[in-house]
């Protein structure tokens, strides 16, 4: 299943490398659509910290570099599930800002519909990426199995404990006897 996997990291994270390279290099080809997103989150951003950049191409190179770098680590599968969480993250604005086929006119919303459908299909892949364990069991099964053991060992080892205690005082008891 490893093929199946590796390969498909690869062409999962390839639109987000090739799209985030095109977006750092050529920001103002997305900003007009990204404003009403920017705009609304700029003054958040000020208000947090007023150093951090909030003006909209720099936010478009932020996540155009953020889309790269988490679209490589996923293709090479480094840090998989966080980097598929991050793709994950950044599509949802995009998908929200850039294909609004119920806002266009009717001509225009079969290729608008389906861009957002293909958006809705990476989405899901992406979530499938941040889900996968591999096949290796979850952090979830591996706490409360790690827990269970804990608990077993503890049981065991005061069963032990009583029933060394309980012959240290049999013992005890006899010798005092002969003694």
């Amino acid at each position: 299943m490893k093929p199946v996997r590796t390969a498909a990291r690869v062409m999962l994270s390839a639109i987000f490398v090739s799209s985030g390279i095109r977006l750092l290099l050529d920001p103002d080809s997305r900003a007009e659509a990204a404003g009403p997103v920017t705009n609304r989150v700029g003054p958040w951003i000020e208000k947090v910290d007023p150093r951090l950049p909030s003006d909209t191409r720099t936010l478009l190179r932020i996540k155009a570099g953020a889309d790269v770098v988490a679209g490589v680590l996923l293709a090479t599968g480094n840090l998989t599930r966080p980097a598929a969480g991050v793709l994950a993250a950044g599509l949802v604005p995009t998908t929200l800002t850039g294909h609004q086929f119920w806002a266009v006119p009717k001509e225009e919303r079969a290729g608008q519909r389906a861009q957002f459908l293909k958006n809705l299909g990476l989405l899901g892949g992406l979530l499938l990426a941040a889900a996968d364990t591999e096949g290796r069991p979850g952090l979830k099964y591996r706490t409360t199995h790690a827990v269970d053991r804990s608990q077993r060992s503890m049981k065991r080892a005061v069963r032990t404990a009583r029933r060394e205690a309980k012959i240290a005082a049999m013992s005890a008891g006899v010798g005092r006897k002969l003694g």
